[in-house]
């Protein structure tokens, strides 16, 4: 298999990864950057057929990538890119067997996320109380950020009547997976005075029926929210979305239905959780307790 034809094999996976597991562009950016570069370290090694991908080929590359300086939480997204890639192959018989099996997986660093406290998350949004369209927008963008703990692609792409009424917001997350999640009176209060008092004045004849609208009359896309959130809070949207997690597992809610509110597919993902909130009942024992 020439090098062209193991460029075609990459684009058939990828193509499969978008259609049959519905990833989202994003991901399927990352997977096709990950992959093209373990195809150009198999054309530097002289490798023209994926059957001669072998361990020490996987190796290399994982060697190539230490050497280049990759942040480690880099060098394992890409390491288990290219171990799915060479398994597909496997189950599919193109080759024996997945040369990288069985090789250790690069430890991803332990960071936690950083959730907002509480109080100040509250500050900011209860300082965002003036009668401007575009405040009153931005405010009930980070409300529902919050409120909901959706993602941002996921809020981008609400429309008028996904937010009409009712205490429930349906949002489809990944693999257009649907899920229902509880609006707070706060986000329903800000959300109905955006939709009444604000989204006409700035919607144009793009706006068509998307939620969002920015100040050129527009749909707001996903890098317009990031901005939104960059300009009022100083971080980013997945930030309001750890601080939804974090706050209500220190407020008691079980770890099953925060993996329900945030539709994550394993609970495993949402587990993270747990070390972030074991963090804060260390610090809050040794803040109180007279013998800590």
């Amino acid at each position: 298999m020439s090098r062209g034809q193991l460029d075609r094999a990459i684009s058939v996976y990828l193509r499969r990864l978008e259609v049959e597991r519905g990833l989202s562009p994003h991901t399927i950016e990352a997977y096709t950057g990950d992959l093209d570069q373990f195809g150009t370290l198999c054309g530097r090694l002289g490798i023209e057929d994926i059957a001669d991908v072998d361990r020490r080929t996987v190796r290399r590359f994982l060697a190539q990538l230490s050497t280049r300086g990759y942040a480690k939480r880099t060098i394992a997204r890409k390491a288990s890119a290219v171990r799915a890639f060479l398994a597909d192959a496997a189950r599919r018989g193109d080759i024996a067997t997945n040369p990288a099996a069985g090789l250790p997986q690069p430890k991803r660093p332990g960071t936690l996320p950083k959730a907002i406290p509480a109080t100040s998350l509250g500050r900011i949004l209860d300082d965002l109380d003036g009668d401007d369209p575009v405040e009153i927008r931005d405010r009930a963008i980070l409300e529902l950020l919050y409120g909901t703990g959706i993602r941002v692609s996921e809020l981008a792409a609400l429309v008028v009547d996904d937010v009409r009424g009712g205490s429930f917001l349906r949002v489809v997350g990944k693999g257009d997976k649907e899920r229902d999640v509880p609006i707070g009176d706060k986000a329903r209060v800000a959300i109905d005075a955006y939709v009444e008092h604000s989204r006409d004045l700035l919607a144009g004849d793009a706006a068509s029926d998307h939620l969002w609208i920015g100040v050129r009359g527009g749909p707001l896309d996903v890098r317009g929210v990031r901005r939104v959130v960059a300009a009022r809070v100083g971080t980013f949207p997945h930030a309001m979305r750890h601080s939804f997690a974090t706050h209500l597992l220190e407020g008691g809610a079980d770890l099953r239905s925060v993996q329900d509110l945030l539709g994550h597919a394993e609970l495993g993902t949402t587990q993270i959780y747990t070390a972030v909130t074991r963090e804060h009942l260390r610090k809050t024992y040794e803040r109180s307790h007279p013998r800590a």
